[in-house]
């Protein structure tokens, strides 16, 4: 009977051992709570726009308006069943290149803020500015809709005060925007955070806002008079106080804006 050689034993023994191994390694159940999803499985959920707290209120809601290093970018959303139906820009960079620019990342921008419901949406290639202002304006949006959700009957928060800013109103000397707090179904404070300037309107606001600020506040509705002298600023007002009132819900001027 031929002996085996030495050398062939051992490469034997050693193949044997490494099948062996290849095996075991094989049969082990997978540990790693991300080899699911690196294997194309089910990643984990997504945060809600809610982040897990209050859920956003349904109706139309205007972020604060954010500055950006070429012009105001501020953002308006429609929320339905608690989600985020429709993203639009009401403000955004315009002349010269910004056109362009604005044209090209805003429909992107409002596209990406429906598709993530949130606020943490990626900047558009070579959209920086407009794109950062945007996501600003944006997380404002949600937070005012989440302010203005009902509260959870079992929390014990049924009346919390809330502020709210109206939507812009163009006039003849420029836009004038309203935010107001309300408190107990009451305006506790209203301020313009928009309003004309530049030349005459500087002094023409100076004058007009706070009279129409303290109008807003002892009518507790937009049925305020005009200040004389201030007619576009004081129609402007209250149109955007108007639009700020039916975003805060409840009685405001003897009839239910919401």
């Amino acid at each position: 009977m031929r002996k085996s050689h030495p050398l062939r034993r051992a490469v034997l023994a050693t193949a044997a051992t490494v099948s062996g191994i290849v095996l075991l390694l094989s049969l082990k159940p997978g540990s790693d709570p991300g080899s699911a999803a690196a294997a194309g499985g089910a990643p984990p959920a997504a945060e809600s726009v809610q982040g897990g707290a209050r859920p956003i209120g349904d109706g139309t809601v205007t972020g604060d308006a954010a500055q950006t290093q070429y012009g105001a970018v501020q953002v308006r959303l429609t929320v339905s069943g608690g989600k985020i139906t429709k993203a639009e820009a009401v403000q955004a960079p315009k002349g010269g290149q910004s056109d362009q620019v604005t044209s090209s990342s805003v429909p992107k921008l409002n596209q990406a803020a429906v598709a993530a419901q949130s606020a943490g949406i990626d900047a558009v290639s070579g959209a920086t500015y407009t794109s950062n202002g945007y996501k600003q304006s944006l997380q404002s949006a949600l937070d005012k809709a989440r302010a203005a959700a009902p509260a959870d009957p079992g929390s014990g928060d049924t009346a919390e005060a809330r502020t709210v800013t109206g939507e812009v109103a163009q006039t003849q000397y420029g836009p004038v925007q309203v935010r107001v707090t309300v408190d107990g179904g009451k305006i506790t404070k209203a301020e313009a955070v928009q309003a004309p300037k530049g030349g005459q309107s500087d002094q023409v606001t100076s004058d007009a806002v706070p009279k129409l600020n303290q109008a807003a506040v002892e009518a507790g509705s937009a049925d305020i008079d005009a200040v004389s002298g201030a007619t576009y600023t004081s129609a402007g007002y209250k149109e955007s106080l108007q639009s700020a009132l039916d975003q805060a819900g409840g009685r405001h001027g003897g009839r239910r804006t919401r």
